[in-house]
């Protein structure tokens, strides 16, 4: 069994406290429901990609919009981090949209059409065949 490397325990504990920090205390309106996704931390701990989805929101101008004001709190969001975080240097943040979610949630409703088109089919089918009998 594969041991988790530093860099993604504190990719992990970063997720974790950041989704509460972005709930809590970051206070802009414009600000959506966050849902940190993940966060890939660099071998050195320089940098963090932080992925993000919103709630309900699929247009790209309120997706820019958010990230904006994520970024712009992102060092009022690291200094928070590096109190409760014991790191010695804790990762600048860059956050990005998630569209795994979005893309699942789609790939979802084109199975489901899938199977649903080959059930119709098959009770058609049935259907006929009854009627010729």
């Amino acid at each position: 069994m594969r041991e988790f490397s530093r860099t993604d325990r504190v990719g992990e504990q970063l997720a974790h406290e950041l989704a509460q920090l972005i709930q809590r205390e970051v206070k802009d309106p414009r600000l959506g429901m966050v849902t940190v996704t993940s966060a890939d931390v660099s071998r050195d701990l320089g940098y963090a990609d932080v992925h993000v989805t919103l709630m309900g929101e699929n247009d790209p101008e309120r997706i820019r919009e958010n990230l904006a004001v994520l970024k712009r709190a992102s060092g009022f969001l690291r200094s928070r981090v590096a109190r409760t975080m014991k790191l010695r240097h804790v990762p600048e943040l860059r956050f990005h949209f998630d569209e795994s979610v979005s893309r699942g949630h789609a790939l979802s409703s084109l199975i489901e059409r899938a199977v649903q088109s080959d059930r119709d089919r098959a009770s058609d089918e049935d259907e006929g065949s009854e009627r010729s009998d």
